[in-house]
């Protein structure tokens, strides 16, 4: 009897998990309603989103990148908040400030804090890099800890919680470029190019007419979450595991086997990178229902995992060397495991 019930058990919670990655797929179709094309783009997003962590998009103005994210709230049931980062934007406008209130029935005046917009599930940090450092760094806490202090109080935000930002490429005027120590707390950094001529054609069909698109909300905020407890419970050999850890100190100039990695990088990833591989490989492999982790998975994250931990130097500058060339190096030098492991 026991046997039968753990076996229709299993079978329940299979099915249960079947019906939250069909649910995914549609919010992937859903997104493509209104957004054309870019799905290597989505489909980053989503794995961070999975794996519990913060993304970063670059790309000229135009490209959609803030209504990608915004698409993306739409069809989650999601809190969403959208703080357009500009250089007069203070602290305060981020993560809430005291104010001062009077008790009506006794006339005794206290201070009540009023929570910013980080209190929310998706914060669209747009334009992230078009305010200062100091501004810039009003998120750190609540990226790391998910949480923030303010006059010796805690508070906690709620769950899930992601900071999706938008940057401009630093060469642009006005421009602030990030900290690394920000830039890390990004799980991946993603980079938006331009549409193909069939994509763009399309786009101008599409916003250039009398269509409007309704978007669906497919998720709620407890499907999501479950979502990504069972990311982290996709399996990963020791092997892959080795890998990842191989791919990580061969981005450090002082112990690495790959020559531009020798010549280009003035300081390498940290341990966090290894961490960001594994979660995110996790979380592509979920996305294409599987459960368990490729090196395809690997080879598929590893640039927007890597290319804002690697530190080029000036000789990269000059020869125009870039870390996604660095990234695929690593990728075709670093030893990989066995071919019966794939």
């Amino acid at each position: 009897m026991n046997d039968i019930t753990s076996s229709s058990e299993l079978e329940e919670t299979k099915i249960n998990i079947e019906k939250k990655l069909d649910q995914l797929a549609s919010v992937t179709s859903e997104i493509g309603k209104v957004i054309v094309g870019q799905q290597h783009i989505i489909e980053e997003l989503l794995i961070s989103v999975l794996a519990g962590g913060h993304c970063l998009l670059e790309g000229v103005p135009g490209l959609a990148k803030t209504l990608m994210v915004s698409t993306l709230s739409q069809t989650m049931k999601l809190d969403f908040h959208r703080v357009q980062f500009t250089p007069d934007l203070m602290p305060s406008d981020i993560v809430g400030t005291e104010i001062l209130e009077e008790d009506h029935a006794t006339g005794k005046r206290f201070f009540k804090f009023q929570k910013g917009p980080v209190f929310t599930n998706i914060l669209l940090a747009d334009e992230i890099n078009r305010t200062p450092p100091k501004t810039q760094a009003a998120l750190l806490e609540a990226m790391q800890e998910k949480r923030v202090s303010y006059g010796g109080q805690t508070y906690e935000l709620p769950k899930p919680f992601f900071v999706l930002a938008t940057q401009n490429p630093v060469e642009q005027s006005g421009t602030y470029p990030l900290p690394e120590a920000q830039l890390d707390r990004f799980l991946m950094f993603v980079r938006v190019g331009y549409p193909s001529e069939a994509e763009e054609m399309e786009i101008l069909k599409r916003t250039t007419g009398n269509i409007k698109v309704v978007l669906e909300t497919l998720m709620d905020d407890q499907t999501l979450v479950e979502l990504q407890e069972l990311t982290r419970s996709i399996e990963i050999s020791d092997a892959m595991l080795s890998y990842v850890t191989r791919l990580a100190r061969n981005t450090r100039p002082d112990s690495t086997q790959v020559d531009s990695v020798k010549q280009y990088v003035r300081w390498g990833a940290g341990p966090r990178s290894g961490q960001a591989l594994v979660l995110c490989a996790k979380a592509r492999a979920l996305l294409s229902k599987r459960y368990s982790v490729t090196l395809d998975d690997i080879a598929f994250v590893a640039p927007a995992v890597l290319r804002h931990r690697v530190l080029l130097n000036f000789q990269a500058e000059a020869d125009r060397k870039t870390c996604d060339d660095i990234v695929a190096d690593l990728l075709n030098q670093v030893a990989k495991p066995s071919s019966n492991i794939q």
